[in-house]
């Protein structure tokens, strides 16, 4: 509940009320104590208050005024009798009850298994142990009168505490264990529902809903809490609609009121062995009805067309792409995957064969800029297309070729040019590097060689060879 006087000052002459609401438990159960400490608490707060041979730590729910009207609505009186509280909790009152808690689960499995031993027909929703584990309440719920003295006995000397045997009913137990509903959010009856309506099948009938036992029941079996919720808005509603119009005279025959359309104001009829119904209006209903007091039958109801308005569909401005989308990368991708594929069946047959011992298989690479027919490629295609830079301006201006220019030639094209700017006579070979005046310094191998076709490049001391101008 929400406090909604808290920030309301009380008068100079009036003390604030002494009692406080205080629940145990996540909210299940809920009882009244006297502040006699006559300190202030806070919603939220946890307080430590008598209990049963000992005491007890729950949550303080509600101060103030509120609670002489929480106490008039639960028939509480404020007597002597009304426990105290003793003290805010402290951290070995929160601990001790931490500890107590813990044991509730196990508790619940070994006094279910118990209470089916001894042959009993109830069903055992929750156990709640003191804070102090002093004492042990056991809610259950049952059709029949139980007798479970023996059953006392057995928990007691099974628990080590006393013993409380709490009957509840199925709205309770349904807000003690929890749930979804149909709805998708969590039960009323465990989160903020803390009374119990009762709730009838004429709920339904106002609201139009087919009496359907499965649909319109809860989690505990009984009627759903949330029938009650909406029925005084459509008893309002209900309000305009003619309550003698449920049998109205045409000169067809007699039409009988099928159902009341409450959201858009119509009374549907149909005719004795007719299944067709006719929508009418109220204010229709009312004319048809006064005409028949006065003994007046009308040719025709004048039934009112319904138009459902069906959405538009969105225009999604949909193209026929056929032909238009290119697969050719699909296409490379599948090449590359098979040529993985075989590369690996290749590594995995050459590794079988290493193992075995046998030479591996010589990997094939395929060749794309070998010709067909087994022909060499000519490379002086590509040395042709490929001009070489013309460096006479250079020459021309710094007096001779760059050093870094005449580095990066090639070694076959140095030894070319010298060999074309050493002067040759009849019958003795050019010396070789290394050797005084090139005598006897013959290589066969250079003899053996055939002269090459390739082209050479232009020399710039061609007129000044000695031999040409013989």
């Amino acid at each position: 509940m929400f406090d909604w006087l808290s920030n309301i000052p009380l008068g100079d002459s009036l003390a604030p009320f002494d009692i406080i609401e205080v629940s145990f438990n996540n909210g299940s159960r809920k009882d009244f104590f006297r502040n006699v400490t006559k300190q202030f608490f806070d919603k939220g707060e946890m307080v430590t208050v008598e209990g049963v041979s000992g005491f007890d730590v729950g949550t303080v729910s509600l101060t103030g005024e509120l609670v002489k009207l929480q106490m008039k609505k639960r028939r509480a009186e404020d007597t002597p009798e009304v426990k105290k509280v003793l003290r805010r909790s402290t951290n070995d009152d929160l601990q001790r009850m931490n500890d107590n808690k813990s044991r509730e689960k196990e508790a619940l499995i070994k006094s279910r298994a118990l209470a089916r031993n001894l042959g009993l027909e109830m069903k055992l929703a929750e156990v709640e142990i003191q804070a102090d584990g002093r004492k042990a309440t056991f809610f259950y719920t049952a059709d029949d009168r139980v007798d479970f003295r023996e059953l006392i006995k057995v928990y007691a000397s099974e628990f080590r505490a006393k013993v409380e045997m709490r009957q509840i009913g199925a709205r309770q137990e349904a807000g003690k264990v929890g749930g979804i509903g149909s709805c998708g959010r969590e039960l009323c009856c465990s989160t903020w529902l803390s009374d119990f309506k009762s709730v009838n099948t004429t709920a339904a009938r106002y609201q139009n809903l087919s009496i359907n036992q499965a649909k319109l029941s809860g989690q505990c079996g009984r009627l759903k809490c949330c029938l009650n919720y909406e029925l005084d808005t459509y008893l309002d509603a209900l309000k305009d609609f003619p309550e003698d119009a449920d049998n109205i005279e045409t000169a067809g025959g007699v039409a009988h009121l099928q159902k009341r359309d409450i959201f858009k104001s119509l009374m549907w009829y149909s005719y004795e062995g007719s299944n067709k119904q006719y929508p009418l209006t109220i204010a229709r209903a009312k004319e048809i009805r006064q005409l028949n007091r006065q003994g007046i039958k009308p040719d025709d109801l004048k039934p009112v067309e319904v138009v459902t308005a069906k959405p538009k569909e969105a225009d999604l401005g949909y193209a026929d792409v056929v032909g238009l989308i290119s697969l050719k990368s699909l296409e490379k991708t599948a090449q590359k995957r098979k040529q993985k594929d075989k590369d690996k069946q290749r590594q995995q047959r050459n590794g079988e064969r290493a193992e075995r011992g046998e030479p591996k298989q010589a990997q094939a690479q395929p060749r794309t800029d070998a010709p067909k027919g087994g022909q060499k490629p000519d490379n002086r295609q590509s040395s042709e297309r490929k001009p070489k830079p013309d460096n006479r301006h250079q020459r021309q201006q710094g007096g001779g070729q760059p050093k870094q220019g005449r580095e990066q030639q090639p070694r076959n094209e140095q030894r070319q040019e010298q060999r074309q700017q050493a002067p040759k006579q009849p019958g003795q070979q050019p010396a070789q590097p290394g050797l005084p005046g090139g005598q006897g310094a013959t290589n066969p191998k250079q003899d053996r060689r055939p002269p090459r076709h390739k082209h050479r490049p232009h020399n710039p001391n061609k007129n000044n060879n000695p031999e040409k101008g013989q």
